[in-house]
């Protein structure tokens, strides 16, 4: 593995970590903590940036009769929270590993106190060799001023902890030419931050309790992180050995460089 990799942002999306049916997939849990262990090994922490609280929630609770859509995701998501946090506290435990869980708002990460203070948990977490498990509070963030999605939150992250990359799993191989069930479409291997690619992104109806980006957000994610000089990527978080293959440098996902 390359040397000079010391920390990685994984973000992994509700589409990754849910089957058709809406439910939780322990598997994809497991290798997911799996990858980042073998990573531990190498003296490579992994900040992780999971979605699938709402889901979770959305499991438990079912049909609510909340009419507000907004307070909806807060209950759904408080609900599923912790449930999400049992998955992995129990996972990392079969690793003999650790892991905390770090809630922010966006406001956490203005210029400050509250910024200085997110970076010196981040830091003492990283220091004890626990892993840090990222999501927004939606229990406490105002509508005007969420993440725009976990992609947002996760390029933060790098951003502030100064990452050398950002992995941005979903349930596709990469960016596509096209729909990238079509034939005639081509896996895009490499995009650098100034490249024109917004054409071949198609956007699809999320349904309740879906993480609320899409490609078109990942895509712009992608390039302003990259241009922050952060490698970027976006790759499918259901295939096996995904992460390590991408700090190993083989050819997976979509890679996004700076221009």
């Amino acid at each position: 593995m390359s040397d000079n990799i010391k920390r990685v942002v994984v973000k992994v999306g509700t589409n990754v970590l849910t089957n058709k049916d809406n439910r939780i997939l322990g598997p994809v849990l497991r290798e997911l903590v799996r990858q980042i262990s073998v990573l531990y090994e190498e003296n490579i922490m992994v900040i992780l940036v999971s979605s699938g609280s709402a889901m979770a929630g959305m499991e438990i609770l079912g049909e609510t009769n909340i009419k507000d859509k907004s307070v909806r995701r807060q209950v759904y998501s408080s609900v599923g929270q912790p449930r999400m946090m049992r998955h992995y506290y129990s996972l990392f435990h079969d690793y003999g590993m650790r892991c905390a869980q770090v809630l922010a708002t966006k406001r956490d990460f203005d210029i400050g106190k509250h910024r200085k203070n997110m970076i010196n948990c981040y830091e003492g977490l990283l220091a004890e060799g626990v892993i840090p498990i990222a999501n927004e509070d939606d229990a406490v963030s105002l509508t005007m001023s969420m993440f725009s999605d976990n992609d947002e939150l996760a390029s933060l992250v790098a951003e502030l902890l100064d990452a050398d990359r950002l992995i941005i799993l979903s349930d596709t191989d990469g960016l596509y030419t096209g729909h990238p069930d079509d034939d005639d479409s081509i896996k895009i291997n490499e995009v650098k931050s100034n490249q024109n690619v917004e054409q071949y992104v198609q956007e699809s109806n999320k349904k309740e309790g879906e993480g609320r980006g899409g490609m078109a957000s990942k895509l712009r994610i992608a390039k302003g992180t990259a241009n922050k000089d952060i490698p970027t990527y976006i790759a499918n978080g259901k295939k096996e050995n995904v992460i390590i293959d991408i700090i190993n440098n083989k050819k997976v996902g979509t890679k996004f460089i700076c221009a």
